[in-house]
């Protein structure tokens, strides 16, 4: 299997959300990495924004806010915190059923994170976990014949601000209640000290190689992909978008 790799830099969250959209609109096989700059926080297509996001916090911390078309909850997107990957391809490369793609997929990532040092495994439906902790989430949609699954994989995490810029009830700000997440999440920080971004990138792309056996090419973004893109940026921007729960 032949995909597409595109490295990408920062970008804000409405950006990267259109990029991702005019990449599952295309479906030509691409793995893509990216970063949010300002930090963000995503909800998935059927939460409401009032009801997840604490919007004040978000404001003063200049923090974008942004729904995406994959389902899941709420993700705090740390700009200095992870590498997101999204995953497109025609559906009829992957398995039929959502869940052996997702654990297909998840499976690869994980396995390149082995060589990192990091014994990490897909677990539940759709995360990565190192020791029973949660590193790594993703969301997947299916439309136009093609599939996008996108996901965070943490480099390092700070469960605090994640909590003030969520709604959450007081009893999960409580310090025994922050405590307990921490040791439910870990980080690749956490696990094995700093690593640079461009090797944590290197062992995924492996991972992809040798479990699913694809072939990667690096290669931006089609014109025509700009194109939707920038017309689809608008849309993620909007309050009717964003605030139509």
């Amino acid at each position: 299997m032949r995909f597409r790799l595109i490295i990408d830099g920062y970008r804000n969250a409405y950006e990267n959300m259109a990029i991702d959209e005019a990449l599952l609109f295309y479906g030509r096989p691409t793995i893509r990495f990216y970063k949010w700059r300002p930090s963000a926080i995503s909800i998935g297509y059927f939460q409401s924004m009032k009801e997840e996001v604490n919007l004040e916090e978000c404001r003063k911390q200049g923090v974008d806010v942004v729904r995406r078309i994959t389902g899941g909850g709420a993700v705090y997107h740390d700009e200095h915190g992870e590498i997101t990957y999204s995953f497109v391809c025609p559906k009829n490369m992957l398995p039929e059923k959502i869940l052996d793609s997702y654990k297909l997929i998840c499976s690869s990532i994980a396995y390149g994170l082995h060589f990192l040092g990091l014994e990490a495994k897909h677990a539940g439906i759709n995360d990565i976990v190192v020791n029973n902790k949660k590193i790594s989430g993703s969301a997947q949609t299916r439309r136009h014949g093609n599939v996008l699954q996108h996901g965070t994989v943490l480099l390092k995490v700070d469960v605090r601000k994640m909590f003030s810029l969520l709604k959450v009830g007081k009893e999960k700000i409580s310090d025994k209640a922050i405590k307990n997440i921490e040791e439910r999440v870990t980080s690749i920080e956490k696990e094995i000290g700093r690593v640079k971004e461009e090797e944590v990138i290197g062992a995924i792309k492996r991972g992809f190689e040798e479990e699913m056996g694809i072939k990667f090419h690096e290669e931006g973004l089609t014109k025509k992909e700009m194109e939707l893109a920038e017309k689809l940026r608008g849309k993620y921007e909007s309050k009717e978008w964003n605030f139509k729960r």
